[in-house]
């Protein structure tokens, strides 16, 4: 959140900026702040359809008001605290994961005007850096609870944890942080070799997008929703499929999932 917001106002110019994640079934409090020249803001609570924060949380969607003390279609519950702050101009963009509001940036001007689509859709895209973020935390965190607790003879536990490592193969490639997405890559190793397979030696190693093309198949996917959910073309799946069977050594896509996991290359 913190890191969104500085970018929010690297590339707006907006004086300040702020947010804050729901925690549980609680309302959203206001956490992280930069820009301000109060504390009024810290540690306020944005209701659904409350104010302009809240107005975004209830229709999934940004928001904005060029002069928030007038605003006729926002509530005016913390008003106080925004006057304290001297903020005039304001947007407020949704943090959505999984179609749930998760959370919701905030950047704003002292001055009484209206904010335009280049401002928007930087905020937009801090909201996205967020919204990334907790998707991987989220799928990084299930991935782990399953390596810490390996799945015993509970029906449909191992499907659990492969359906966790397709999910997480899919998501790294679209992860900008390179940390990040080698953080992600580390977790799905383990969960890989949380199956019992033998480590992979140097003539079954698969390239990245071999081995998600496999995931992919080891749940069961077409060509078709391999490559929707990929982000490729079924050609460009198909070939990745050929080459990991000619790795493998197998002719079929059922004897290359059975090879990898015999590898240790799929949970």
């Amino acid at each position: 959140m913190r890191t969104a917001l500085l970018r929010l106002r690297r590339s707006t110019g907006l004086p300040v900026a702020f947010g804050g994640l729901l925690d549980g079934g609680g309302p959203l409090r206001i956490a992280e702040l930069t820009g301000a020249a109060t504390g009024a803001l810290r540690g306020l609570a944005i209701r659904s359809g409350n104010g302009l924060g809240g107005r975004s949380m209830a229709l999934s969607r940004p928001c904005a008001v060029a002069d928030y003390p007038q605003a006729r279609h926002i509530s005016h519950e913390y008003d106080a605290a925004v006057a304290a702050e001297g903020l005039r101009s304001v947007v407020a963009v949704p943090v959505v994961v999984g179609r749930a509001v998760r959370g919701v940036l905030y950047g704003a001007l002292r001055q009484p005007l209206a904010l335009g689509d280049r401002v928007l859709d930087a905020a937009v895209a801090a909201a996205r850096d967020v919204e990334q973020a907790l998707a991987v935390r989220d799928g990084t965190e299930a991935a782990i609870a399953a390596v810490r607790e390996p799945p015993g003879g509970e029906p449909g536990a191992w499907e659990a944890v492969r359906e966790a490592h397709g999910d997480l193969r899919a998501l790294a490639p679209r992860i900008t942080d390179p940390a990040l997405r080698e953080e992600l890559l580390e977790v799905c190793a383990r969960l890989a070799g949380a199956g019992g397979g033998r480590p992979a030696g140097p003539a079954a190693a698969l390239a990245p997008r071999e081995l998600d093309v496999l995931s992919c198949v080891a749940g069961s996917a077409t060509n078709a929703s391999a490559a929707a959910r990929l982000g490729l073309r079924q050609e460009t799946v198909k070939s990745y499929l050929r080459s990991a069977m000619r790795k493998l050594g197998v002719r079929t896509r059922l004897e290359a999932v059975t090879a990898a996991r015999r590898a240790g290359l799929l949970p």
